[in-house]
């Protein structure tokens, strides 16, 4: 038998490695911003876009981000597992303040509108009060609830504020004194979130009983219960005009995992489904018209993605992967452009939204 000696390989020419690394780096370039549609077995036509990389701002907390929204066209407030309430300034990417004064984490945040001050929630059964430009030390303590508090929001004219908890109750605060001035109760209605409606006396709120409830903030009692969904509904959103409202569902897999928008004026019935995550949808959000130039809301999901939906046809105009981040928690309108995504990995995410190519998204930033 013979035996071959083992020979080294030469190594190829130099030009001839300089030639297949450029290729190669065209090659990466070309996945990197190429976008391309995947293909899913149930026979929806989903659009990925894949980006850049994105340069990191200053953090604006150690741990989870549970909620955010924006202050003014240029300051967020967040929250999250850190126990700390943080202004933060997403155009210069620096904090501005950090407020401390929560036990456990904070989940909710509300801003007052066209002022400096708003509120946060929290597990510790807590509800506080902050000014931006006063104390770090909170304004108010607002203690009524016996559960961590799920729910937050602040009437349109400023005067009232509605929070709601795991203890099935939702109380009515006059903001200027702190006092409560109404409570209910209804039997397993563990509440999720609430929002306002513009220019009415009524509070939209969502369950982990599956039920979507409108109450009448006069007297504080419900005035409509929509439909019952088939999943826990996580979160909730109304129009600029009132008109109408989305609900988020809870999910796997894509079952379930989906938003809902409904009529609130006159039949207040289901008007369209958007399906396309395959984990739980936790937040969502009506899109203004001068950054959409048409009817069209956003979602974020526990599937890392965030997406832009067509509010008439129901049809996906852009998917965002935020590969790394972990479950999505919390999504806001930052300005004309932008849109502000919380995570449980990498903080908070600047969106930015591109008319000129079909309401692409792109991440500008985290921190």
């Amino acid at each position: 038998m013979l035996l071959r000696r083992c020979q080294p390989k030469q190594s190829p020419p130099r030009e001839v490695f300089c030639r297949l690394c450029t290729r190669m780096g065209k090659l990466q370039s070309k996945l990197r911003h190429s976008t391309c549609n995947k293909y899913r077995p149930d026979g929806i036509t989903e659009e990925r876009v894949q980006t850049k990389a994105c340069p990191e701002y200053s953090p604006a907390h150690t741990d989870a981000v549970s909620a955010v929204a924006a202050l003014s066209s240029d300051v967020c407030v967040s929250g999250g597992k850190d126990k700390t309430v943080v202004a933060y300034n997403w155009k210069t990417g620096n904090v501005v303040k950090r407020f401390k004064g929560h036990e456990r984490e904070i989940t909710k945040v509300a801003c007052i509108p066209k002022s400096n001050q708003f509120f946060s929630a929290s597990r510790d059964k807590m509800v506080m009060m902050w000014d931006l430009h006063g104390s770090v030390e909170p304004k108010q303590q607002l203690s009524g609830h016996a559960m961590v508090v799920t729910g937050l929001a602040v009437s349109p004219d400023s005067s009232q504020l509605c929070t709601g908890s795991r203890d099935n109750s939702l109380l009515l605060w006059d903001v200027r004194t702190g006092r409560c001035v109404e409570r209910a109760s209804v039997s397993r209605n563990l509440v999720t979130h609430l929002c306002w409606v513009p220019r009415e006396p009524c509070i939209l709120q969502t369950s982990e009983d599956k039920a979507i409830r409108l109450w009448d903030s006069r007297g504080l009692q419900v005035a409509h219960v929509f439909p019952a969904k088939q999943h826990i509904q996580t979160h909730c959103a109304v129009s600029g005009d009132g008109h109408t409202c989305i609900s988020c569902s809870s999910g796997f897999g894509g079952e379930g995992c989906e938003a809902t928008l409904w009529d609130l004026r006159q039949t207040r019935n289901k008007i369209c489904e958007y399906k396309g995550h395959f984990q739980t949808v936790a937040s969502c959000v009506f899109l203004p018209r001068a950054l959409a130039l048409m009817p069209a809301i956003a979602t974020s999901s526990h599937d890392c993605k965030v997406k832009i939906w067509n509010q008439d046809t129901g049809a996906c105009l852009s998917t965002l992967p935020l590969d790394g981040s972990g479950p999505l928690t919390s999504l806001a309108v930052g300005d004309t452009v932008s849109l502000l995504c919380t995570s449980f990995n990498r903080g908070i995410h600047l969106l930015r939204v591109d008319r000129s190519r079909g309401l692409e998204l792109r991440e500008v930033a985290a921190f």
